[in-house]
């Protein structure tokens, strides 16, 4: 008998115990809590998302005077809202937030003033700005952003170049789907982040290689090729940012980029095969770009951005809409209203009779909640799927 129970405590002991942020698997809900064990290196469980869709935050500070959170779940009225925390006898300070609409949201615990991540959360994200934690509230199953044991996966390979634009090295990611067959011409679209963001943003925390995966799996987008290029030419402090990067990224684009993607993988050489997008000040540049250079660039989507018309006077033309195959302008739900950028260039290019296509929502405000949700819901199943021109 002794064999035996030595035996299954072998067997038990073979068998990795699965509990939040094990990182063993790609998980959907990594941090849901199966087995009430502490993550490596913790001192408390934070945060902790249960099946309800509430969420307990906990940090141990016992000097502290007072613990808050903030975070992109509050929207609206709430923005920048800060809820306290409760504080234990044992100095540990706890909060339970919920329920939360399933969704991936980033936060900070502020601790006597001081703005902190999370440092009991390993999920913690990362730009040219000071770092966030990042929550996974779980639905009931994988949802359209989600990494799927069951759907085709594409690879993300980074590529160093040496830039002629900026005089050093630089970075690029770039998708392929998960069928990519050298012999056959993808389409390419080259999708830029925001203020701030890094090469790998709209990868790390937009998720837009599962997007991806996904929604080509579902039939509702053609296979394509994505490169997320650099886009930070100049520090976003500089008091001649715009003035100097938008020119710099223009070329970096046109000089360094497209030549790479097009001299290393199977692509169509057609404007109406290019496209160019990006979030915020990536929107702003892709107008900047892609408006004064519609002999490369078919298609465009602007998400929560705008630049005033006079930098791009082709609007004015009147065989502009003969030019641009597919234009895309987007916002989201907390972030559009009166005086909204992206509004405002809708409103101005409809007066000029210039073809838009105008959606707003995804529940969020002026971040990846809203362009995960334009890229999936929208620009993504309307770009290239009509009226391919390319031979």
């Amino acid at each position: 008998m002794r064999k035996y129970v030595f035996m299954a405590l072998l067997l038990l002991a073979a068998v990795p115990i699965l509990a939040q942020q094990t990182r063993v698997n790609i998980q959907y809900d990594p941090q849901r809590n199966t087995e009430g064990i502490l993550p490596f290196s913790t001192q408390v469980l934070s945060p902790e998302v249960l099946d309800d869709h509430t969420v307990i935050f906990r940090v141990k500070a016992p000097e502290a005077k007072s613990v808050q959170l903030t975070g992109s779940m509050f929207v609206g009225k709430e923005a920048r809202k800060r809820v306290d925390f409760t504080k234990g006898d044992d100095g540990v300070w706890t909060l339970t937030l919920g329920p939360l609409a399933p969704e991936i949201y980033f936060y900070y615990i502020i601790i006597d003033g001081v703005q902190n991540i999370d440092a009991n959360n390993e999920f913690t994200g990362h730009a040219a700005m000071p770092s966030f934690s990042m929550l996974f509230v779980h639905g009931d199953k994988p949802t359209w952003y989600d990494p799927k044991p069951d759907v085709p996966h594409g690879s993300i390979t980074t590529h160093y170049y040496f830039s002629k634009v900026t005089n050093g090295l630089r970075d690029m990611m770039v998708y392929t789907p998960a069928n990519y067959n050298p012999k056959k011409k993808y389409p390419v679209l080259y999708l830029m982040g925001g203020s701030g963001d890094l090469t790998e943003t709209w990868v790390m925390h937009g998720r837009a290689n599962f997007i991806l995966d996904n929604i080509i799996a579902e039939g509702k987008a053609r296979e394509m090729i994505v490169c997320f290029p650099n886009d930070q030419m100049v520090t976003r402090s500089h008091p001649k940012h715009t003035e100097l990067a938008f020119p710099l990224v223009e070329r970096e684009l046109l000089e360094c980029v497209i030549p790479f993607v097009e001299s290393h993988y199977s692509v169509i050489r057609d404007k109406h095969a290019r496209a160019l997008s990006g979030l915020s000040m990536g929107g702003r540049m892709t107008q900047y770009v892609a408006l004064r250079n519609l002999d490369v660039f078919g298609s465009l989507g602007i998400l929560s951005a705008a630049i005033d018309l006079s930098e791009t006077p082709v609007v004015n033309e009147p065989d502009v809409n003969d030019r641009i195959d597919y234009l895309f302008i987007g916002g989201g739900t907390y972030e559009t209203g009166f005086m909204a950028r992206h509004e405002r260039l809708h409103e101005q290019l409809d007066k000029l009779g210039v073809k838009n296509d105008y959606y707003v929502g995804g529940g969020g405000a002026h971040d990846l909640v809203t362009w995960r949700h334009l890229l999936y819901d929208r620009f993504l199943p309307n770009l290239w799927r009509n009226n391919y021109k390319w031979k």
